[in-house]
């Protein structure tokens, strides 16, 4: 218990530090801040969840101290609680006939998603106490980037109104579509962090055998079927809804689409299984992914889609077991 306080304490300093650092604003901080998650998944896969807990109270308690309480409750709603929430899940067990039976992996990604989509809101309502404080808010920091980046070295920024946007485009149509794009980018992005974390200190646990659970096959990840009619409420509330509801709906949308768009490299890694183009199929489709991800997700997202629906793994797998 002692082993794990203090393990809790050290994730938690660790956690809040690469938290802190983006307030650099250079991109080496930027991409610190990114596994801000990992110290705490670590805390609770190779300890316990209590360790964990630790960290994130940590973590908290530092940057409330050091910088301001709104840092410290940003830090806990934004990264502790939810790390540690996928860590407690991913060593949640029941017992069974053979042995422990794991909360499944696809059930720990839809959880990822929902959390990504509260997050967001959360930070969409800290932004601004009501959807139109938000907009103008959102507005007057997305001008101040427009006219920041098309201003020449030394040269004062220019207006709005003189961006030197295309024929028909007006600054506020675009400064409306991009305030519309963030939520669900964001969430997806977010979905993107806590899983890429979440493997990292899974792995690195695996490596020192401190993970409790046996390595899971990843490439059977299915999120449970009821996360599909989830996505197609949370589409049509974004396209009616309006406000905080619309807001949280297409911030949904978002993280939904990222979780199967994992679903959907996870059933390309198992469908290819066996398969002589395998290495070149998988390193073209990682390759494209990372240099066109926003354009693949939705792809590789229709793909789980229908992974989900017609089971592709699940027949070819019987296909495989009926083959002499």
């Amino acid at each position: 218990m002692a082993t794990a306080f203090l393990v809790g304490i050290g994730a938690g300093i660790v956690s809040a530090l690469l938290f802190a650092v983006v307030i650099s604003g250079s991109v080496l901080a930027l991409l610190l801040s990114y596994i801000a998650p990992l110290p705490i998944l670590v805390a609770a896969l190779g300890w316990n969840h209590r360790a964990g807990l630790i960290a994130v109270a940590t973590g908290a308690a530092s940057l409330a101290v050091i910088f301001a309480p709104t840092s410290g409750l940003a830090y806990a709603i934004g990264i502790g609680l939810p790390a540690w929430w996928l860590g407690y899940l991913t060593l949640l067990a029941r017992p069974g006939e053979n042995g422990p039976v794991w909360y499944p992996i696809g059930r720990v990604l839809a959880w990822a998603a929902g959390i990504a989509a509260g997050v967001t809101f959360a930070g969409a309502w800290g932004i601004g106490g009501s959807y139109a404080d938000f907009e103008a808010t959102m507005g007057r920091a997305i001008r101040a980037f427009l006219t920041m980046e098309s201003a020449p070295d030394g040269q004062p920024a220019p207006s709005p109104d003189a961006l030197g946007l295309p024929s028909g485009i007006a600054v506020d149509d675009l400064v409306d579509a991009i305030i519309t794009a963030v939520p669900p980018l964001a969430a997806a992005s977010f979905v993107l962090m806590l899983t890429l974390n979440l493997w990292l200190a899974a792995k690195t646990v695996s490596i020192s055998q401190r993970l409790p659970r046996p390595w899971p096959a990843i490439a059977d990840t299915a999120m449970p079927r009821v996360m599909l009619p989830a996505l197609v409420v949370a589409a049509v509330i974004a396209v009616v809804g309006g406000g905080f509801i619309g807001l949280i709906a297409t911030a949904l949308v978002g993280s939904l689409i990222c979780a199967y768009a994992l679903q959907g490299l996870a059933a390309l890694h198992a469908l290819t299984r066996g398969k002589p183009g395998r290495p070149f199929i998988l390193g073209l489709t990682y390759a494209v992914l990372v240099i066109f991800l926003v354009w693949i997700l939705p792809i590789l997202a229709l793909f789980g889609i229908i992974d989900t629906l017609m089971g592709l793994r699940a027949r070819r797998s019987g296909i495989a077991s009926s083959a002499p």
